[in-house]
């Protein structure tokens, strides 16, 4: 008979049929054997069922067939089907390290109040010259609160291994969410007074791809804003209220941005440049620019597309603040996480 396994794998797979079978074989490769996998196929445009067919005969694995619904309502709906009291996720063009599970499992159930446990991981694949280490951009470094969430000090990595208990507490993920829903997740989780943990490894290879939700700048930041707003409603008369209205006005200020420079690279340079407001939270050059700008429009879209070359903006006190976004992929120049890939 087969053992019951200690911890549930949920693995969404929309899109990335061809990728899936090195996500699968990396749990085979684990060196705890006591899991079980729920490979989720929410309506994929290619075909999950054939990548998934090689794996049908080991028993660990399940394959569950959905309408299309987001990939939250996927995650939810697997974790209903599964039975474990501990469940991790990994994404279907990802890979775990043969040490996650133990490494993973072990952190866990040494403390019965943490919700979660991270850890960080080698990022490969599109617009990375090299495989780099995710703490290398994005800060993972101290103890994990509320707060340190909040304001982006502390970065949760999304292949997170979580405490049954906790994650039916609070309803798992909201399926309402465009994005950042893993940023939320944490959020709840340690609102609701459990705790959390980041392991120093990188246990995890995470591949990033052109066109996966991860490179779309304004869906992410539309995300953060209202994570945010939920997070200033949620925690109203405590302390950490502040800290989720001004990550709030960052990102607020930064869509702002977002949309005002597209308006001038597209070619309305009147309606953009309103826009561009808060520009004394940037560079001394960014507000030269800005003043060139408002003086001589024609060369808005001129400045804007030479911006790589200008200096970085400023960080709002405290070093929360979201730098900026346009014309990059990168998720590290986002007041979100690393997002769930879609």
């Amino acid at each position: 008979m087969r053992p019951k396994p200690r911890v549930s794998i949920i693995v969404p797979a929309y899109g990335v049929a061809h990728l899936l079978g090195d996500a699968l074989a990396s749990l085979q490769g684990q060196h705890r054997q006591d899991w079980e996998a729920i490979v989720v196929d929410d309506g994929a445009p290619d075909d999950v069922a054939a990548a998934f067919a090689r794996f049908a005969d080991d028993p660990r694995f399940r394959l569950l067939r959905t309408d299309n619904r987001g990939v939250s309502t996927a995650r939810n709906r697997a974790i209903a089907a599964s039975a474990a009291p501990f469940v991790a996720f990994l994404d279907g063009d990802d890979l775990y390290d043969p040490t996650y599970l133990e490494r993973m499992l072990a952190a866990i159930e040494a403390d019965a109040g943490l919700a979660f446990v991270s850890c960080d991981a080698i990022c490969f694949g599109a617009g990375e010259r090299a495989p780099r280490r995710y703490s290398a951009t994005y800060a993972m470094a101290g103890p994990v609160s509320l707060e340190r969430v909040l304001n982006r000090e502390m970065n949760i990595f999304v292949a997170a291994i979580l405490r049954r208990e906790a994650l039916d507490a609070i309803g798992g993920f909201d399926a309402g969410l465009v994005a950042s829903e893993d940023l939320d997740l944490w959020i709840r989780l340690l609102a609701a007074g459990w705790g959390g943990a980041v392991l120093a490894e990188p246990l995890v290879r995470y591949r990033r791809r052109r066109g996966s939700l991860s490179s779309s700048a304004r869906r992410i930041l539309v995300g953060s804003c209202t994570v945010y707003r939920k997070a200033s409603a949620a925690l109203e008369g405590r302390a950490e209220q502040a800290v989720a209205d001004r990550m709030l006005a960052s990102c607020e200020q930064a869509l702002r941005w977002l949309d005002g420079e597209t308006l001038i690279l597209g070619g309305d340079v009147a309606a953009g440049l309103p826009l561009l407001a808060g520009a004394e939270r940037r560079s001394w050059r960014w507000r030269v620019a800005v003043g060139v700008m408002r003086r001589a429009p024609r060369l808005a879209a001129f400045l804007l597309r030479i911006r790589p070359w200008l200096p970085a903006p400023s960080r709002a006190p405290g070093g929360g603040g979201p730098p900026e976004t346009t014309g990059r992929t990168d998720r590290g120049a986002l007041t979100a996480p690393l997002p769930i890939k879609r």
